[in-house]
This record gives C-alpha cells, structure tokens and sequence, in this order.
C-alpha cells in the first residue's frame, strides 16, 4: 500500500481526507485478492485498522473519535491509558501500549506532521494534531516513569449560544445583554479558570456581530468558528522550527491586524504585557476587542491585569466594557457563567471599581442580578440614542428572540447567525413571526 500511494506526494494539512480515500480504496482492493469472500463487516474492520495504522496513532484513534471525552492521556507503557470524560471525570481504559518505544514512535508521528522532532536532546513537545487538538509529549528520562502523550480534544460542532441558554450555561438575559453590548461596540473580556469554557463562550457571543464587519481573530490554535456569511480572517502563531527560526507569535499578530482594517479582533488569551499593552491600545483606537484570560472573578481580572507581569496602567482599564466570568462545577460536571461586571466611570478605590452585574448562584443553580449597570448602559445610550425604557425594551425584545430560538432548537451555528442577522436587519419582522 505504501508503495501504491505516494503519501509524500499529499500535502497532509489540506488533502488528508484525499489521502485516506485513497488509501482505503487501494486497501479495500489488497484484501479483496488476498483474502477474497470475506464478510463486508470484518472487510470494514480490517480496513478501519490499516488506516488507524499507517494514516493515524493507531489504538488511540478509537479514543480520539469519541466526542464525550476531553483529555487522552498516556503516562507509560507500564499503565493503560487514561481519558478525562464530560460526564465521568478521570477513568482508566482498557488499552495499553506494550513497548516505550511505540508511545516515542506515535511522538514523533506527531512531531513530524507539525515540521517538529521529539528526540533525546529535545525531549518535549507542544503542537497540534491536524483537526486541532492539542498533543504534549514528553520522553524518559525527563518523565522518569516513562515517555508520555497528553491530548487535549477539542470539540469539532461549535457550540451556540442557544445550547447555552438550554443547558443552563447563561440565561436569555444575560445573552440579551450581551447581544445589544456586541453589536454596538463595547468591548469584552471573558476569564475563567482551566476548562471552564472561556473561548467555547466567546465562540458563542460572536454571532452577534453585525455581518458588515470585518474581523480579525487571533489563536494558537484554530478553536474559534464563526458562521459562514461573516467577513472573517482567522490569523494561527507558528512555533519556531528546528533551527529555533519562523517563529510567528500572538504579538507579532496582533500588531500586524491592526493594518488589516479589522472593526473587531478576538484574540485568544492575553498572557504577556507586550499583548495586553498592543490590545488596549487598540480599544483606545476605536477597534472592538474581545479576549480571554485565566482569572477566577471579577476582581481576580482587574487585579491580574493591573498587576505584574502584565501590569496594564489603571487609567486605561476603563477601556473594558464588560467582564463575563466563567466558572466549572466539577463535582457536578456543569459549566456557567459566574459573573457579570464592568468598571464604572469612576475614581474609586480598587475594591470598589468592580460593579457587579449579574452573580451565579450556586444552591440554586441560577444567575441573578446583583446590582444595576452604572457604565454599560450609559454606554449604549450615548451610542444608540435611545432612553433607558428603549434600552429596556429592546433587551425584552432580544430576550424573546433567543427563547424562541431555544425552543425551535436553531443550534446550528449558521442557522443562528442568520437568526440574528434577520432580527438586526429587520426586528419587527421577526418579532411579527414569532407572536
């Protein structure tokens, strides 16, 4: 088979899928001469493992296909191979790999899909496999137990705003807020600890932005997917190659997207002060920014933004509109929005900057108002023209629109951007619909 197909001959990132046609036709011809009248199932079988392993990593491909795990791990080959589970936490599977030398083999599989190696004298890996999931591996001695692979998996359907609203994650008028904050300008940034679902919600949110908009979004790994109709340029880092050259990092990206024309850029998480300096500057220069960062609250946002290393100076904080807060229930598996806040127009002290908005409840499961908008409805008056009843209204009006979604199931992706677009370009239309 490998002498039939001339794998190099692939380009691996755009044709894989030819490639695997190809190679499950040549495969389908090989076992019918060898092996003529065999059953079609065991044929299927047969077929499944040749292409787990020559095009794939092999016994782990069974486990990278299950849409409910989240993290596969190997530690060694003297211990079976762990998964993290949505519904069940950490478990032990049944599978092992018997050599080391098979787990450094499916390393450097990795490695070289990416243009990177993983030997004795560069013994760690970070990259990503081609759907985007993102692989660590590390080789003995540097794990003294033995060489490891960790997968992180990334979900492949985006996640909507209306599979939020119906699991709980937010509610209506949370998203309605957010939806008239979005679509006029304000400017957004989503925290959270490890998996809580910071970019998955910021996925979510960017529907709202009106279709004659350009956007920019920038990653290190291509997690955010927008719907089709939108006008959007998705910009990836690079690592360096073996040579430590080519580098191309979140800030070198940054600075570039300020000269593509953006009217919004996303950017995937502010880690450095460089980033954060070039990101603020770009909501001072009337660019909509949304980002994400590791912060368990609303106050831990502020203070990890003011503070160092990323030390952004207080007087340009104002510049955030709003701050979404997300936080993950792990004993009872479940995700949710933590807090709402802004910072209001103001010369407070530090404690008392944070104003917020909305606050989960834990005992009982629901999201409640805390306190009124001092800032983020100001703003909106000052951008739309309308009075604090319109503003009022017009949430009620979104609220409605988004329940009605919630209950026709429009969870795709694209059928909810085009929901949305409808109502931002004709409301009394829809609302019509919907009575």
């Amino acid at each position: 088979l490998i002498t039939q197909i001339q794998i190099t001959s692939y380009d691996i990132s755009e044709k894989r899928e030819t490639l695997k046609k190809d190679f499950i036709e040549k495969a389908r011809k090989e076992i019918d001469r060898l092996l003529p009248g065999l059953k079609e199932s065991i044929k299927k079988f047969l077929i499944g493992r040749l292409v787990h392993e020559m095009l794939g990593l092999g016994r782990l491909e069974i486990l990278l296909a299950d849409p409910f795990l989240e993290e596969v791990v190997i530690n060694s080959s003297k211990e079976p191979i762990h998964v993290y589970h949505k519904k069940y936490g950490w478990l032990k599977t049944n599978l092992t790999l018997e050599y080391e030398d098979e787990i450094a083999n499916y390393a450097a599989i990795i490695g070289r899909s990416v243009g990177r190696q993983i030997t004795n004298l560069t013994p760690l890996l970070d990259a990503h496999l081609p759907n985007g999931d993102r692989v660590n591996a590390t080789l003995y001695p540097i794990s003294n137990e033995g060489n490891t692979i960790t997968i992180r998996k990334f979900r492949k359907v985006p996640w909507t705003i209306t599979e939020f609203i119906a699991n709980k994650t937010v509610n209506a008028e949370i998203a309605a807020l957010l939806w008239l904050a979005i679509q006029y300008e304000q400017n957004i940034l989503i925290s959270g600890g490890t998996g809580t679902g910071k970019t998955s919600f910021l996925t979510t949110l960017m529907p709202f932005i009106p279709p004659n908009q350009r956007i920019i979004s920038i990653e290190d790994t291509r997690e955010i997917k927008l719907p089709d109709f939108l006008h959007w340029v998705p910009l990836v880092t690079r690592e360096p190659n073996q040579e430590g050259k080519g580098e191309v990092t979140m800030l070198n990206l940054l600075v570039n997207s300020l000269r593509m024309r953006p009217d919004r850029i996303i950017l995937g998480e502010i880690r450095r002060a460089r980033e954060a300096e070039v990101l603020f500057e770009a909501m001072h220069t009337g660019h909509s920014v949304y980002a994400t960062i590791h912060a368990d609250t609303a106050m831990q946002t502020y203070k990890r933004l003011v503070s160092p290393p990323i030390s952004v100076p207080e007087t340009l904080m104002e510049a955030i509109d709003l701050f979404v807060v997300m936080f993950r229930d792990r004993r009872k598996g479940i995700r949710r929005v933590y807090e709402i806040a802004e910072i209001p127009y103001t010369t407070l002290k530090t404690i008392e900057r944070i104003n917020v908005l909305y606050k989960w409840n834990p005992s009982s499961d629901k999201i409640y108002q805390n306190r009124g908008s001092k800032k983020a409805i100001a703003k909106l008056r000052m951008t739309t023209g309308l009075s604090n009843e319109e503003i009022e209204k017009e949430l009620e009006n979104r609220k409605k629109v988004l329940t009605h979604m919630v209950k026709k199931n429009i969870n795709d992706i694209n059928s909810v951007g085009k929901f949305i677009s409808s109502y931002i370009r004709d409301p009394k239309k829809i609302l019509s619909e919907i009575k």
